[in-house]
């Protein structure tokens, strides 16, 4: 289950960073020209690269964690071969500093080393489940699909909105998808929801309002 809330909340995270970086992108390229090819353009290739990016990241990351994780299990089998008496000992005391007794810790700590003393020592260690690593490439793949479907929305919001009022439409689309996904993380993690809806839809905001002023400023000065 934590796994899962952590999942659900790292594509929350980046659908969040999809729909904030593609709208500032989009209404951007939007403030220094009214015409729709540059928008096109800026939108497919941010989503490209945004999402190449993210996948990215996610793969180096996870891939030195779960390497971080391989290297922890082999020294662990090391340490279990070499003075099986020492380790359950650690164990044994481990549990003890949890609230059991000595007896009783020493009890579960023989009991679980003769079932599996090697996942009963990452478990209670250093938390690690040696059949369920993290997998890059898991990471990798819902990091770049949740980036997509946020970053989706502003683009063809700015491209199917009348050029007149397609920044203001975009602007008012991306302020909700921004609450609702600053609610659902805060939902996912237990914190306040409104709180959570309220920091990131102004964060957003002046964001948005910060990258269509520079393309105003470049659209009149260079253009």
């Amino acid at each position: 289950m934590s796994g899962r809330l952590n999942a659900l909340r790292a594509a929350v995270l980046g659908a969040n960073d999809g729909i904030l970086s593609m709208a500032g992108l989009v209404i951007g390229v939007a403030g220094a020209t009214t015409q729709v090819q540059p928008v096109f353009i800026a939108g497919m290739a941010g989503l490209t690269a945004g999402a190449v990016s993210m996948a990215l990241g996610e793969y180096v990351s996870v891939s030195s964690q779960r390497d971080s994780e391989k290297d922890l299990i082999a020294k662990e089998k090391r340490e279990l071969a070499e003075n099986p008496e020492a380790e359950l000992e650690e164990l044994a005391g481990l549990y003890e500093q949890q609230g059991l007794s000595s007896t009783t810790a020493a009890a579960v700590a023989q009991e679980l080393t003769a079932r599996n003393p090697l996942k009963a020592h990452l478990r209670m260690e250093l938390g690690v489940d040696e059949e369920e690593l993290t997998n890059p490439w898991h990471a990798a793949g819902s990091s770049a699909v949740a980036f997509l479907l946020g970053g989706l929305l502003p683009v063809l919001a700015i491209l199917l909105s009348p050029v007149p009022i397609r920044v203001w439409i975009t602007y008012v689309i991306v302020l909700v998808a921004l609450a609702l996904t600053g609610a659902a993380g805060a939902k996912i993690g237990g914190g306040s929801v409104s709180k959570a809806a309220l920091r990131v839809v102004v964060g957003g905001a002046v964001g948005l309002m910060i990258t269509y002023g520079i393309g105003l400023l470049f659209g009149a000065t260079v253009i």
